[in-house]
């Protein structure tokens, strides 16, 4: 699968995840977006700093990840090593990322990327397999352990103003620039370093495709998932006020 056909299914599978808990999502009580009580002892998220300000969703469309957005406007507020790993914890392992990697397995296998798998199930299965590595050591390395180790802030900062072009820029730009610990910007280390070493690591597990391109494609699609997923962040409580405000209009008398 070439990287542009590989974005595109990526973007596909965030919006089949999505599709797939949407129903049981709005049957459930409405969620106040905070770590459950046996993780309590960690420090809240960031609190909208200005009046009428949207509040950050854990989930878009109800249902995607969204542990690691702040507001960009709010007091600058330090979050703990063990913070940082708790995020990158949640984005590894919350249920829908295991519907995507089926979805992304189901298009591998259909066209036959990653030739060395084969077919059948057991071809199936490695897809599968190796797809939730990608994510699970990606996310650990960009979120977890190099911010701990370079004490840089994983969150992404939602701007929540100014044009839709200039919000789109800036939500994807966010992998070149990030937080330090003492609030400073600073180029985003740990998303590439991390991106960078878990590309490597995939020789491991991707038999065949060990060469410095194959390295090179593994790396620049994490880089690229990771940037449309941050436009995912910074527009969702526009979506989700846009389709609040028709319904209210539609059921008023």
């Amino acid at each position: 699968m070439n990287p542009p056909n590989r974005l595109l299914s990526v973007f596909l599978g965030l919006l089949l995840a999505a599709s797939a808990g949407a129903t049981l999502s709005a049957q459930t009580p409405a969620s106040n977006g905070n770590p459950p009580a046996s993780t309590s002892t960690l420090p809240a998220p960031q609190k909208p700093a200005q009046p009428g300000e949207l509040p950050i969703d854990k989930r878009i469309f109800g249902v995607l990840p969204n542990y690691r957005t702040a507001n960009e406007s709010a007091t600058y507020s330090p979050i703990t090593n063990r913070r940082k790993l708790w995020i990158a914890t949640k984005d590894s392992t919350d249920g829908p990322i295991f519907l995507n990697a089926l979805f992304l397995a189901s298009i591998a296998q259909g066209d036959d990327s990653h030739p060395a798998f084969g077919q059948g199930t057991i071809g199936f299965g490695h897809r599968y397999a190796t797809g939730l590595a990608d994510q699970l050591i990606g996310n650990y390395l960009t979120e977890g352990v190099f911010p701990v180790l370079l004490r840089e802030d994983p969150r992404y900062f939602r701007r929540g103003h100014g044009s839709k072009w200039g919000r789109t820029w800036y939500a994807a730009s966010r992998i070149f620039v990030t937080k330090n610990d003492s609030g400073r910007t600073m180029f985003n280390f740990a998303e590439f370093l991390g991106n960078a070493t878990a590309a490597g690591i995939g020789n491991a597990y991707y038999p065949g495709e060990r060469t410095l391109l194959d390295n090179v494609q593994r790396f620049w699609t994490q880089l690229a998932t990771d940037s449309i997923s941050q436009v995912l962040k910074e527009f969702w409580p526009d979506i989700k006020r846009h389709y609040r405000e028709k319904h209210l209009r539609h059921s008023a008398p």
